[in-house]
């Protein structure tokens, strides 16, 4: 069954020349002129990587800070005890706890973006897994998710800090930001974005490692971007 897209999108898809691959600033440039919509759209990236998911030594994940933050108010959650909770909670994240805390996730609670474990409390928070690794809210030592220094975890996700995790298509979005940036904001976070995928390139991955890369807003159609300059390097 063929999607039917809205006037405004139909609208926006005019802007873009068939077949051509834009250089990032060109296509931030080309959003920045699409219709838009009442509400401060994201705008993401999305990467389809040469890797085989199915082979746990090829999985892709990892976080990075955007130069300009992401625009998004993140939620944050920290499973931790004593003087790590105290440290949690005085430097703003939104829900702090231990054994409350895992027992209100286990029973389906998943109001927040970023979970945050120190060590010692992985071992409980791994049972977890079934609730938080499905949405990608499992703490990982790889993302700084699981640190001793709760109060520095919290202050990176509040300054811009994004992870991102591939999923079982190959597939991985990151958040650079909103509509309402400026040009030049958007284009050094998607730099940033691009340069942390490059810099995750599993060892066992082999040839060509992104496959393609979308510009887009929340609303938008996809803008195609031209790999060839990351593929020179």
């Amino acid at each position: 069954m063929k999607t039917r897209r809205s006037k405004r999108y139909r609208e926006a898809a005019k802007l873009l020349e068939p077949g051509k691959f834009y250089g990032i600033g060109e296509a931030i440039q080309v959003l920045g002129k699409m219709p838009k919509t009442r509400f401060d759209e994201t705008v993401e990236l999305s990467v389809h990587l040469g890797v085989d998911p199915k082979q746990g030594d090829q999985m892709v994940r990892g976080s990075l800070r955007l130069p300009h933050g992401s625009g998004k108010k993140v939620r944050i959650a920290v499973f931790a005890r004593g003087s790590a909770a105290e440290a949690a909670k005085a430097a703003g994240a939104d829900f702090v706890g231990f054994e409350d805390l895992i027992k209100k996730v286990s029973e389906g609670f998943t109001g927040f973006d970023v979970a945050i474990a120190t060590p010692d409390a992985m071992q409980e928070v791994r049972k977890l897994g079934r609730v938080l690794g499905p949405r990608g809210l499992m703490p990982n030592p790889r993302t700084g998710t699981v640190t001793d220094d709760v109060a520095g975890a919290v202050a990176e996700c509040r300054a811009g800090r994004v992870e991102f995790k591939m999923d079982k298509s190959a597939n991985l979005h990151i958040v650079i930001g909103r509509r309402s940036f400026s040009e030049a904001a958007l284009q050094e976070n998607a730099a940033q974005a691009i340069d942390a995928v490059q810099k995750a390139k599993p060892a066992a991955a082999k040839g060509r490692f992104i496959e393609s890369l979308v510009l887009s807003a929340t609303m938008s159609p996809g803008v195609p971007l031209d790999l060839a300059a990351l593929h020179r390097k």
